[in-house]
């Protein structure tokens, strides 16, 4: 049997999610508990600290942008949201210096970057590395692996994280893609991204899984 799967070389495990779908992930992201962090790549000091004077109100403007993009050619990631399509997450990511707040607005989301001690009145927060959103955006860990070895952490509202976390799988949300670039910008971008990827560890693309079998 071949197996080939994305980042490192580790023994597979297979999971069955909500929709049925198999997938794979390493043991050592799934079994190691709160270990795995050790493993997730973090934003460079370098970075972290060229963002810390960046100004917030654009910020979150071009962050609203692209959520409503997202929304907009996602239209039945709302629908199943059900319930929670109106909530609102503190995304805590802990390698930048700054909280993002994604209110869904059932359906015309908003999403602001504020500081630290200015975050009120979330449904609920999620925090971790921003290595740990982009991979469960773009499948290359599995949600599941990630909250349950603590890499991302959850306060308030379980069900609408887990409500989040089950639409955002369904999309199969690309960074690249969701930005509404040219094609020949969206292929220059995406270059830079795979750059950046070697670079960084940060998952910034969503890849393509194969598994093989051979008897």
């Amino acid at each position: 049997m071949q197996r080939v799967y994305q980042w490192q070389q580790a023994e597979l495990l297979t999971f069955v999610n909500h929709r049925g779908d198999l997938t794979v992930y390493s043991s050592t992201q799934s079994q190691r508990g709160d270990a795995m962090s050790d493993e997730l790549p973090v934003i460079p000091k370098a970075l972290q600290t060229a963002m810390r004077p960046l100004p917030l109100g654009p910020v979150s403007i071009l962050l609203t942008r692209l959520a409503r993009r997202v929304a907009v050619r996602h239209p039945d990631l709302f629908g199943r949201l059900g319930d929670y399509a109106g909530a609102c997450f503190e995304l805590d990511m802990m390698d930048q210096p700054f909280v993002l707040v994604l209110d869904l607005g059932n359906g015309a989301p908003t999403m602001r970057a504020r500081r630290r001690n200015a975050i009120r009145g979330a449904d609920a927060t999620i925090r971790g590395p921003v290595a740990g959103f982009l991979g469960m955006m773009h499948g290359t860990w599995d949600g599941d692996a990630l909250f349950f070895s603590r890499d991302l952490m959850v306060e308030g509202d379980t069900s609408a994280v887990l409500a989040l976390r089950n639409a955002i799988d369904d999309a199969e949300l690309d960074l690249v893609e969701e930005l509404g670039l040219g094609e020949t910008s969206r292929a220059l971008v995406r270059r830079a991204f795979g750059v950046a990827e070697r670079m960084t560890g940060l998952p910034l693309n969503r890849h393509q899984m194969t598994m093989d079998f051979y008897s």
